[in-house]
C-alpha cells in the first residue's frame, strides 16, 4: 500500500510539474500564443464570414477608371464638391470621406485664390467644398499621430462619461493632423482614420476612441454613425473592479452609446471586426456618380463611404478574408458591423475559461489514465477535444464569442502524454520488479498481470487455497547412471523445458526443481478461480508431451545405435489450504508454498508408482475439476498421515469422459469397487480383468495392480474389522 501511494504521489507530482511548465510556457510566450489564437480565429471568419443584417452602407470608389477619367488624385476640391452635391441630391443619410483633406486645395487656382504676405487666406476650392457640406451629414478623416509636437483636438461632438475616466484605458495619440480649417468647420464630424494592425499587418482590432491631450477623438466609423443620426454627444461607460457598474464587469471601457446605438467594446474602447466578403453591388465608381444623369436612387437613406480603391494609391489593409482589402471597403464594413450590432468578442474571462478547461481535461486525463488503457484514454481525449472544438465553434457562430479550443487541447494533450509516459515508466519498473521476483516462477503473461496489479502479489506469507502438483521421473537414478554429465544436462533441459512451459502456459507457478522433479502450484500469486482445472489440464498436456519426447528419443537412439528405455513419470495433484509467499529471507527471495496439503501432493505423486499410473489426485482436486475422466482408486492412508484420502486416477480429458468407451469403463470400474468393498474379491478380480481390456494405456496399470491385490485379498484370512483401505508405507 505504501509503495502504491508513493507511486501515485510521484505520478501526480510529475503531472503537476508538467502542468506548471505548460502554464509558464504560455505566460513566457504569450505573444506567440496570442498569434496562434489569432490564426485560428481568422480561420473561423473564413469558414463563416459575416452576413450583413441591414443594407445601409454603400461605397463610392476612387478606382483606377475614375482616376483615368477625372485625373490624378487628389482631385480639385470643386470636383469633390460636385460629388458631394450629387450625393446630397440622392438624399443619403451621411457621407464619410475616408480620405485626408489635410492640405489646402492647390489644383487649378488660377487667379481665384487670395493670399496675404504669401499665405493663402482664402481658397476658392476649399470654400466650394465647404459650401457643399452645408446641410449635409458629412464626416471627414483626420490622422492621429504618435510623434510631432503635442496638440489638442477640438472635435464636433461632446462626451458624457459614466463611471471612470476612460482616457487611461485608451490608445493615446501625441497629436492629430486634422482637415484644413474651412473643411473641418463645414463638416458635421471629424474622426481618425488610423488602422491598428498586428505584427503580421492584419487588422483584428479597431479602436473607436483615442486619447489626445486632455480630450478624446472618435474613429471615422463611429463619427459617421453619429452624424448620420444627428446626435451631438457620445456616452462612454467605463469601470474598474471597485466601480460597481454592472456593465463594466471588466476593467476599461465597456460600451459607447451614440445616438440610438449602443456599441459593446473591449477594455480599450475597441471592437474586434467581423468581416464579410466584398460585394460588387456595394461599390459604385466615383466617375459614374458625377455623370449628369447618374442613377443614384439606391443611395437614398444610405451611408456613403467615399474612398480610394485604386491600386496606385496603395490604401489597402489586410483582413482575415483578404490580404489586400481596400481601406474604404474595410471602413464601410466596420460601419456596417456597428449598425448591425454584430461583432466578435474576446471576453476578458476567455483566457480563464480556457485555463479552466485545460485544467479540468488535464485532471480528467491524470485521474483516468491509470485506470484505462492508452487507447481508451486517447479516445476519451479525442472526445474532449471534439467537445471543446464544437463549443468554440458554436460560441463563434451563435454569439460571436472567441474561445480557443486548441490551447486547452494541446495543454491537456501534453499532460496526457506525460501521464502515459509516466505510467509507462512505472509499468516498466513494476514489470522489471515482478520479473525479478517472479520471472522464474510464472509465465511472462502472469508477470505482466502482476505488474498491472502489484498488490495481488502478497509477499511474506498468506493463506489461500492452492492446487499443487509434484512431478517426478521414474527410476531417474538408474537413467542418470548411464549418462555423462553433459548428456544428463542436455536430457534434463529437453525434459524440463517443455514441462515447465506447460505449467506456465496453464497459469501455474513453478515453485522449484528438485533434480528431475518439479513442484508447481496454481492460484498464486494471482487469483485463478479455475486453478484445479488448469492444473489437471497441465498434467494431461505433460502426459502427451512425454509421449512425444519418448518417440523423439527412441528415434534418436535408433539412429545412433544406442539402447532406448522409455521414460515414465508420476504426477500427484492435491487441492487445499496452504501458506504461500516469500518464505526465504530478506536477502534472498524464494516464493513458495508450505503446509500439510503440500505434503499430501508429494505423497500422492509417490503413490502413483504403487498404483502403476502416471497421474493421481485427491478427492479435493477431483471435486474442483469434475469434468475430466476420473477413476477412483481407493481410500488411501498415506505414510505418516492419520487420515485417509480418496485417491483418483486420471484417465483423460473432458472430451474422453463423455465417450461411450469411458462410460462403459466407468460402469465396470464402479462394479469392481463395489465387489471389492463387499469382500467379493474373486468377482472384483474378474471385473478388473474385464476393465483392463477396455482401459486406455494411461490407467491400464491400475487394473493389473487391482487384479493382483484382489487375488491376494481372496487368499488371505481377513479379520471381521477389515475395511477397504490402502495403507502406504513409502513416500
Amino acid at each position: 500500500m505504501i509503495r502504491k501511494l508513493r507511486e501515485r504521489g510521484l505520478y501526480f507530482f510529475i503531472i503537476a510539474f508538467v502542468g506548471a511548465d505548460i502554464a509558464l510556457a504560455l505566460t513566457a510566450f504569450r505573444t506567440t500564443h496570442e498569434n496562434f489564437q489569432n490564426l485560428l480565429f481568422d480561420q473561423y471568419q473564413r469558414w463563416r464570414p459575416r452576413v450583413p443584417v441591414q443594407d445601409r452602407v454603400r461605397i463610392v470608389e476612387i478606382d483606377d477608371e475614375s482616376i483615368a477619367r477625372l485625373g490624378q488624385w487628389p482631385w480639385p476640391r470643386r470636383t469633390v464638391a460636385r460629388l458631394t452635391e450629387a450625393l446630397g441630391r440622392a438624399h443619403v443619410a451621411a457621407i464619410c470621406f475616408d480620405v485626408l483633406f489635410s492640405e489646402p486645395d492647390r489644383v487649378g487656382f488660377g487667379e481665384e485664390y487670395v493670399q496675404r504676405e504669401g499665405v493663402i487666406v482664402a481658397n476658392p476650392g476649399d470654400e466650394a467644398l465647404a459650401n457643399a457640406f452645408a446641410g449635409q451629414a458629412v464626416a471627414l478623416g483626420a490622422l492621429a499621430k504618435s510623434d510631432g509636437e503635442p496638440s489638442a483636438f477640438s472635435g464636433k461632438a461632446a462626451f458624457a462619461l459614466v463611471g471612470d475616466d476612460p482616457s487611461s484605458y485608451l490608445t493615446r495619440a501625441r497629436s492629430v493632423l486634422p482637415p484644413v480649417r474651412a473643411l473641418a468647420d463645414g463638416a458635421s464630424g471629424v474622426g481618425f482614420v488610423n488602422w491598428r494592425t498586428d505584427a503580421d499587418r492584419m487588422v483584428r482590432v479597431v479602436p473607436l476612441l483615442m486619447a489626445v491631450g486632455d480630450g478624446m477623438i472618435p474613429s471615422l466609423a463611429l463619427e459617421t454613425l453619429r452624424v448620420a443620426q444627428g446626435a451631438s454627444t457620445y456616452i462612454v461607460k467605463s469601470g474598474s473592479s471597485d466601480s460597481g457598474l454592472s456593465f463594466a464587469a471588466n476593467y476599461g471601457v465597456a460600451a459607447i452609446k451614440v445616438g440610438d446605438l449602443v456599441v459593446r467594446t473591449q477594455a480599450g474602447a475597441a471592437i474586434r471586426p467581423y468581416f464579410a466578403p466584398p460585394e460588387a453591388r456595394r461599390a459604385f465608381p466615383a466617375w459614374k456618380a458625377l455623370e449628369k444623369n447618374a442613377d443614384l436612387a439606391d443611395f437614398d437613406g444610405k451611408i456613403i463611404v467615399v474612398g480610394a480603391s485604386a491600386s496606385m494609391l496603395a490604401d489597402f489593409v489586410a483582413t482575415p478574408l483578404a490580404p489586400s482589402t481596400p481601406g474604404v471597403e474595410a471602413e464601410a464594413q466596420v460601419i456596417e458591423q456597428l449598425i448591425d450590432g454584430v461583432s466578435l468578442v474576446r471576453p476578458e474571462w476567455a483566457s480563464g475559461a480556457e485555463l479552466a478547461a485545460a485544467i479540468l481535461v488535464s485532471l480528467g486525463f491524470a485521474i483516468t489514465a491509470p485506470m484505462t488503457s492508452a487507447l481508451i484514454g486517447a479516445i476519451l481525449g479525442a472526445g474532449a477535444v471534439v467537445a471543446m472544438s464544437l463549443t468554440s465553434w458554436l460560441a463563434f457562430i451563435k454569439y460571436g464569442v472567441l474561445f480557443d479550443p486548441v490551447t486547452p487541447s494541446l495543454a491537456s494533450g501534453m499532460v496526457f502524454l506525460a501521464a502515459i509516459l509516466t505510467l509507462f515508466g512505472q509499468k516498466r519498473q513494476q514489470l522489471a520488479q515482478m520479473q525479478q521476483m517472479f520471472g522464474r516462477f510464472v509465465s511472462s503473461a502472469v508477470v505482466t498481470r502482476l505488474a498491472d496489479n502489484p498488490e495481488s502479489a502478497q509477499l511474506g506469507g498468506a493463506e489461500r487455497t492452492l492446487t499443487l502438483m509434484f512431478c517426478d521421473i521414474r527410476s531417474f537414478t538408474t537413467i542418470s547412471e548411464g549418462l555423462s554429465a553433459q548428456e544428463l544436462t542436455t536430457f534434463l533441459n529437453e525434459y524440463l523445458t517443455p514441462m515447465t512451459n506447460i505449467v506456465l502456459g496453464q497459469m501455474g507457478t513453478v515453485d522449484k526443481y528438485m533434480g528431475d522433479a518439479i513442484m508447481a502450484f496454481w492460484n498464486a500469486p494471482l487469483d485463478d478461480p479455475r486453478h484445479a482445472t488448469h492444473a489437471v489440464a497441465a498434467a494431461l498436456k505433460m502426459r502427451a508431451t512425454l509421449a512425444q519426447l519418448n518417440r523423439q528419443w527412441e528415434e534418436s537412439a535408433a539412429e545412433t545405435g544406442r539402447a532406448f528405455r522409455k521414460l515414465r513419470f508420476g504426477i500427484g495433484l492435491n487441492t487445499g489450504l496452504c501458506c504461500v509467499g516469500n518464505l526465504g529471507s530478506t536477502l534472498r527471495f524464494d516464493y513458495s508454498a508450505i503446509g500439510d496439503e503440500v505434503n499430501v501432493a508429494s505423497r500422492l505423486e509417490g503413490s502413483s508408482k504403487v498404483f502403476d499410473v502416471d497421474i493421481v489426485a485427491s478427492e479435493a482436486t477431483r471435486a474442483e475439476a469434475a469434468d475430466f475422466a476420473w477413476l477412483e482408486i481407493d481410500n488411501v492412508l498415506l505414510k505418516n498421515k492419520a487420515r485417509p484420502v480418496s485417491v483418483f486416477a486420471l484417465a483423460g480429458d473432458a472430451a474422453f469422459a463423455s465417450t461411450v468407451e469411458f462410460r462403459d469403463l466407468a460402469r465396470l470400474h464402479a462394479e469392481m469397487l463395489d465387489a471389492y468393498r463387499g469382500r467379493r474379491f474373486e468377482i472384483a478380480r474378474d471385473l478388473a480383468n474385464q476393465a483392463f481390456a477396455l482401459s486406455p494405456e494411461s490407467v491400464a496399470g491400475l487394473y493389473r495392480y487391482s487384479e493382483r491385490r484382489y487375488a491376494r485379498l481372496a487368499a488371505e484370512q481377513l479379520s471381521p474389522d477389515w475395511r477397504p483401505l490402502i495403507a502406504l508405507e513409502e513416500k
